[in-house]
């Protein structure tokens, strides 16, 4: 994996190992990562979560899929088309943006009033705010108005925003202002020093 700066960018083929290789160092692996990943976790209202994502985060997702699906070297193409722009490029963060409702019949009604929720989503750190902008790969509402249970996101900071993102006197929010879903939370101290890493 990368170092915790962060400062690669792309993930490319040589950089992956085999299955073989991978499993080798998989529960070592996982458990260094594991505390990372708890940083980079932020609940906004009782059931939207935010994954930050990284370098390292889709080096091991991309790992994950590959032992999961063995599709071998044919896979991998698609494995890094999908994954490397979910790698932040310094001036931005990166986020899976998912909607968590175990009950399937609440899940179900709870994303029919939700429509749009991805264009709602922003960071305000400060006076600075930085809207979200969701990968356009897939519409994400539909027609109806009924909302994927998942969003990936990206939040492109400009310089005030960058400045404000590092000054940890500076309160940064995470916030969604959807009709149906208005939340907000605090970015933690710990967590934004491990999101600094995405921005150097």
């Amino acid at each position: 994996m990368a170092d915790p700066a962060g400062a690669r960018r792309q993930i490319r083929a040589e950089d992956l190992l085999s299955n073989e290789a991978f499993e080798e160092i998989r529960s070592e692996t996982y458990r260094s990562l594991r505390p990372r990943k708890g940083l980079r976790r932020v609940a906004v209202g009782p059931y939207a979560t935010f994954y930050f994502e990284c370098y390292d985060t889709m080096w091991w997702q991309i790992h994950e899929m590959l032992r999961i699906e063995k599709g071998g070297a044919a896979q991998i193409d698609d494995e890094l088309a999908a994954y490397n722009p979910l790698i932040p490029q310094g001036s931005e963060l990166v986020a899976t943006f998912m909607i968590e409702i175990d009950d399937p019949v609440r899940r179900a009604r709870e994303l029919a009033q939700l429509g749009g929720i991805e264009d709602s989503i922003e960071l305000v750190c400060g006076d600075a705010v930085t809207a979200a902008v969701a990968e356009d790969d897939v519409e994400r509402t539909n027609a109806a108005g009924k909302t994927s249970s998942i969003h990936f996101l990206h939040f492109p900071m400009n310089q005030a925003a960058l400045a404000n993102f590092k000054n940890l006197e500076t309160e940064c929010q995470l916030r969604i202002r959807h009709d149906a879903y208005g939340h907000a939370a605090v970015l933690g101290e710990a967590t934004r020093q491990e999101l600094m890493g995405d921005l150097e």
